[in-house]
């Protein structure tokens, strides 16, 4: 059976995202069945995913998936080559999944692939250091050293998000080696972040989608739900941005206490280059998170890396606590034709599977502390909910069913 797997967010599920495993499955024949590593209560943009992640596993299957893993907080808000790794790493781990499918801005994988192997190459890396050298943001000095081996053109692809993260999904497959063959669903209608999609559009952002859920506007936000969505939003409690006055104080709380070393520990907090020394003066003395970051920012340190690592330091992770790769598969959701993929890779699998957390117990310390981490995530996620939840979910809540 060819089962394609997906890296998503899902945050929340939209008519697009319906659309990828659509298109996906109309590739690959109407008997494949697809897999999502979907990420679990914090997301990529260091905020609280709009609704917790057993209710997206949940619409991931009314959507059209098969069976939902998790994609660990420690990988979920990570750059988008860890992001990358982790995901590819879960779906390849399942012995299971035979395709890989993201969508991208192009649709074009041979464009892509190539980007890719240019990324991996000697001659690129001395070309990122001659631009770096020169003071210039990372992303541009990736764009121009990609530019002067591979021409404008290829450039431009690392322009769009899509594109560049499934470009990260291509090398992380020639990392791992993974056997998973690689196939891209062209992304329609609004771009990744835009909230102006053209009138009568079949599909916008998560982000639009998001912005009218947070204002109350359900009624334009339906026609881009999945059957069913609705109600399940409407009876669940979102986490809408912006954080409350609380929630905020709580991040200011931890940032106010944190000094250089405990900086220094956590993921892409560059060390070397004195980066800990200035965000702990910004956490000393800033009043908001927003001052946080203006404080802290350069033309070095991109908005989106400080956001990350003041979330890393709200929930107490740091560098150590992540491994390469996530050390067990994490089931959230199963449909019909999940149960069938599952059964397959209860013999395929390298890693453990838990379809139960008390299954946790019975593994390697590594993942006991992984998933304790975890555990951890998931109640600091309970305050940013209008009613805060008691803690300890993830050790009494199972896979969905349906």
């Amino acid at each position: 059976m060819k089962t394609a797997g997906i890296i998503v967010e899902y945050n929340p599920v939209h008519s697009g995202h319906a659309y990828q495993i659509a298109e996906t499955r109309r590739v690959l024949g109407p008997d494949s069945a697809v897999v999502c590593c979907m990420s679990g209560c914090w997301v990529q943009s260091a905020a609280p995913a709009l609704a917790d992640k057993w209710l997206r596993a949940r619409l991931a299957v009314l959507s059209g998936a098969d069976l939902v893993v998790e994609l660990p907080t420690m990988w979920a808000v990570s750059s988008a080559e860890t992001f990358a790794l982790g995901g590819v790493s879960l779906l390849a781990a399942t012995g299971a999944v035979t395709h890989l499918s993201f969508g991208s801005e192009c649709g074009d994988i041979r464009a892509l692939q190539a980007v890719a192997e240019c990324l991996d190459a000697e001659a690129y890396a001395a070309g990122l250091r001659r631009f770096l050298d020169e003071g210039m943001p990372f992303a541009a000095c990736r764009q121009a050293a990609v530019t002067g081996l591979l021409g404008r053109e290829a450039g431009a692809l690392l322009e769009s998000p899509n594109n560049n993260l499934g470009i990260e999904y291509l090398r992380a497959l020639c990392r791992l080696n993974a056997r998973l063959c690689p196939v891209t669903v062209r992304r329609e209608g609004a771009g990744y972040h835009d909230c102006a999609a053209p009138e009568g559009s079949r599909f916008v952002s998560a982000t639009q989608v998001r912005r009218w859920l947070s204002h109350g506007a359900w009624a334009a936000a339906e026609p881009y739900l999945v059957p069913g969505e609705l109600e399940l939003l409407q009876k669940a409690d979102l986490a809408l941005l912006p954080f409350s006055d609380a929630v905020e104080r709580a991040f200011l709380a931890r940032l106010r206490t944190m000094t250089p070393a405990d900086w220094a520990e956590l993921p892409d907090s560059a060390p070397g280059e004195g980066l800990p020394d200035r965000l702990a003066r910004a956490g000393r003395d800033t009043r908001s998170l927003d001052e946080f970051y203006k404080l802290a920012k350069t033309k070095r340190y991109p908005h989106a890396r400080l956001r990350r690592l003041a979330l890393w330091a709200f929930l107490g992770l740091r560098a150590q606590d992540r491994p390469v790769t996530p050390p067990y598969l994490r089931v959230l959701a199963v449909g019909e034709r999940g149960r069938e993929v599952l059964h397959i890779m209860k013999e395929t699998s390298s890693l453990p599977v838990l379809t139960k957390p008390a299954h946790v117990r019975d593994l390697s310390d590594a993942c006991r502390r992984s998933f304790e981490v975890e555990a951890r995530c998931t109640d600091l996620y309970g305050l940013c909910l209008p009613r805060i939840p008691p803690g300890g979910r993830e050790w009494r809540e199972g896979p969905a069913i349906l």
